[in-house]
Formats: structure tokens, sequence, C-alpha cells
């Protein structure tokens, strides 16, 4: 009988050990190795003379490499498409995590259904013929060229790859593959390891664009070695709070295009629709004025979107003063109110300030400063803010009003949705001309201006 091989694995950063060892030496982490039976096949790559390319790879000087023109495959989901930079790029490798329940299959199956002119594999490890049949009833789509395979070892996989000849392969979920070449259960790190690297090796050969889909961790990180993040192209974080029907799609790594963009999505009961003007699900509905709230144009990636920010201040009841912030960082908060009491005197050190970001989004622009303060202070002295009213600049520690960047897509946006005024930087005068804006832009440096303009 052959002996069985085993070997450590560190479950922070990949990194193999003949013995199990306290800190890891690559990554320097403490009790991350873990042992796992590991026994390489004689016919390891063998699946991959089926993809591979005539004759080797050999050196080339920098200055001989041609350029090729990089070619984007519209996904017909315009939210996808702006994340990824303008659509999927031939032979890349994305992986899509998120919570449990989220949407992350159903997002994936949309694409699939939605890409007509495209032949699509779609191989599930975790549902059915008949759940995935179902879903895709839900949906609405018909596509006469998208193929699903329920199959979770990458050698039955290949197989039908070779069939079949592909032009986007979806794999759900990259944790319930198995391959051959490791006597290891699916899901253990050198399990994930090798059969994304079976993934990237087939995207690359057969320039393929190849979407994997992952399961995260209780601590909100993508389940499997940290080795997984690196070996692919751009890793995609599907958000969302359940108790809202919004989802976000954010790009954490990006080889082809921007981190910075995001793609907004509503669950509905046919799917998940695409949210092309954020502004609308961020902006509550409301008739009558509230004091504590306001307005802020903020900018994510290329994308001007309004916020409504919610403040309640109120006194502190058991003699300690609570601070909360949801959507917004707390440190920040924290700044801004000693902002307010030292340089402009309001005295909130003894209230509780609680703070929230409707829609269930978080932000991290220094613009919505301005909308932050305004808030605090309209719920503070019990006065409503004008509802046309939306405020786009960042404050300073001296209590000034600091300008921002691309201020003019920020006022369009808000003469784009009907406001009525706008509270900006007077520093942004100079490289900002105000004639061909109709809506009523209010120049300020100074908190105590922005106070008495909004109250009088």
């Amino acid at each position: 009988m052959a002996k069985v091989k085993t070997t450590f694995f560190c479950k922070n950063c990949g990194a193999q050990s003949t013995k199990w060892i306290g800190k890891c030496p690559s990554c320097g982490e403490w009790n991350t190795y873990v042992e796992e039976v590991i026994q390489k096949s004689k016919d390891s790559n063998k699946w991959e003379s089926q993809f591979s390319k005539d004759g080797k790879d050999k050196p080339q000087l920098i200055s001989e490499i041609t350029e090729k023109q990089e070619i984007r495959i519209d996904t017909n989901n315009q939210e996808l498409n702006r994340v990824l930079g303008g659509g999927l790029v031939t032979g890349t490798l994305i992986l899509i995590g998120g919570e449990p329940g989220i949407g992350k299959s159903t997002l994936m199956l949309q694409v699939a259904l939605g890409m007509k002119d495209k032949k699509i594999l779609y191989v599930t490890g975790e549902e059915s013929y008949q759940q995935i049949k179902m879903r895709s009833e839900r949906i609405g789509i018909k596509n006469d060229n998208c193929y699903i395979l329920t199959e979770t070892s990458t050698q039955s996989i290949f197989v039908s790859i070779e069939k079949i000849k592909p032009e986007l392969l979806i794999i759900d979920s990259i944790q319930t593959l198995q391959t051959d070449n490791i006597d290891s259960s699916a899901g253990s790190i050198s399990q994930i390891r090798e059969c994304t690297a079976e993934m990237q090796r087939y995207a690359k050969m057969t320039d393929t664009p190849v979407f994997l889909i992952g399961h995260i961790t209780k601590e909100g990180i993508l389940a499997g070695p940290k080795l997984l993040e690196h070996m692919v192209d751009t890793v995609l974080q599907f958000e969302g709070d359940r108790n809202y029907g919004y989802r976000i799609l954010r790009a954490a790594k990006n080889r082809f295009g921007s981190t910075s963009e995001l793609g907004i999505y509503e669950m509905q009961s046919f799917g998940l629709r695409e949210v092309s003007n954020p502004s609308e699900i961020l902006i509550s509905q409301r008739d009558e004025n509230l004091s504590g709230v306001a307005i802020a144009a903020t900018i994510e990636g290329m994308r001007p979107m309004l916020i409504e920010t919610q403040a309640l201040v109120s006194s502190a009841a058991y003699g300690t003063p609570q601070r909360s912030s949801t959507g917004f960082d707390l440190r920040r908060l924290g700044m801004l109110l000693a902002v307010l009491e030292k340089r402009c005197g309001f005295r909130l050190g003894a209230k509780d300030v609680f703070l929230n970001i409707a829609g269930g989004i978080k932000v991290d622009d220094p613009a919505i400063d301005l909308a932050v303060v305004s808030a605090i202070l309209s719920s503070n002295s019990d006065i409503p803010v004008d509802k046309n009213t939306c405020f786009a600049a960042e404050v300073g520690l001296s209590g000034e009003i600091r300008p921002v960047n691309r201020v003019e897509l920020r006022i369009s946006e808000a003469e784009k949705m009907g406001f009525e005024q706008i509270f900006i930087s007077r520093y942004n005068k100079k490289v900002l001309d105000l004639k061909k804006f109709s809506i009523n832009i209010i120049l300020v440096s100074k908190i105590e201006e922005v106070f008495a303009k909004l109250f009088n």
C-alpha cells in the first residue's frame, strides 16, 4: 500500500511546509498552518495538451513586442461593464465573492443568459439542473447558446469544454471543484489553489474569459489562501444589506481597469435590476422638510450621485455621550464634531450624535463633510435644511470649507435631479464657469457662513 503523503499549508498566504510551523515565514501570521493530504498524479498536466498553443513561448525583447489592440467583450450588463472597465477582456480570470444569498449566482446566470451572441458554459457544483432551470424561468431570459453542467471534477469539466468550446466559462463555485491531481477534499487550500491554477492556465491558453464565484469566511474575506486573489486578474466584491434591496458590485483588484468604479443593482422578484441612476434610490422621497437631513453630491469612480445623510443629536441620557455612524467613518465623524466644538463654538461634547447614510451604502468621499456638518447642525437646532439644497465640499481642521475635485460633475448631477441650490467652496470658483449652470451656486469659506445662510 502506497504511503499517504501529507504537507502543511498556510491558510493565509498558501505557503507550503513539510512540517507544522507556529509562525508563517512568508506572511508572518501565527497558527495558520494546517495539514492536508496531497498526492500529485503522474498525468497532472495531461489535459493541457488539448488546449496548448503551437510552439513554446520564447523570451522577447520588450522593444520587439508588437502591441495588440485590447479586445473587450460586451456582457450586455452595463453595470458589470462599468466595473470591469468597459467589458470582458479575452483570457481574463475574474473572481467574484460575496455573502451567502447576496445574489452572486443570480448575477452570473443573468450575464450568461444575456450574452445571446456567445456560446457560454455555466458549471455549477452547488445546484441541480432543475434548480438552474427554475431560476432561469424566474429571470425570464431565453438563450439557446447557454449550456449548463453540474460537475465538480475539473477533469470532467475540461472534457465538456473540449466538446462545447465555449466563449465564456462560469464556475459556481471554485470551493466545490476538485482535481484528481491532489488527494484532498474539495474546499481545502491545496484543492482551491490547484483548481484555480488549472482554470488560469486554460484561460490564458485559449483566450477564454473565466468567471469564478467564491465563498467568503465569517470575517468577510474570500475563503481559501490569499494567494487566490493574486492569481486572478480581477477581484469583484458583491455586497449589500439584506434589509435593503440594493446590491453594490465593487472591484477590489482590476488589471484591466479602475478599482474605483462600482455597479448598483436592485434585487427584485425576477432577478437583479440595473440601476443606471443611483440618486433615485439613495434619496428618500419625502413631502415635508425634516431636521437632521442633508443631501451630498459625491462621486464614485467617474459616476456622480446624490446621497442622503441623516443625523440625530440628542442629550446624553447616561452621562457619557454616544457616537455612532453607519456608512461613514466614525473617526472622521469625531473629527468633524471636534471642529464644530473648537472652531465654531457649537456645544456638542455632552450630546449623543448618530449618523446614517441612507440606502445602506458606505461612503469615504471627503466631499460629503459639509452635508454631514449641515445635518448635525440641523438636528441640533431642530431646524430643517431646505429639501432643494445639496452640498459638495470638504471641511478642514480649522473650520474652513475646502474645495473638492470634479465639482462640475457634482453640480450637473444636482441640477439634473432638480435641486435649486448647491453649497461649494469659494476656492472652487477659479476653475468653475458659473454662467453655464442654471442652479444657484452658493460659495462659502467658513462653517459659520453655511450656518448663517442655511438657518438665517
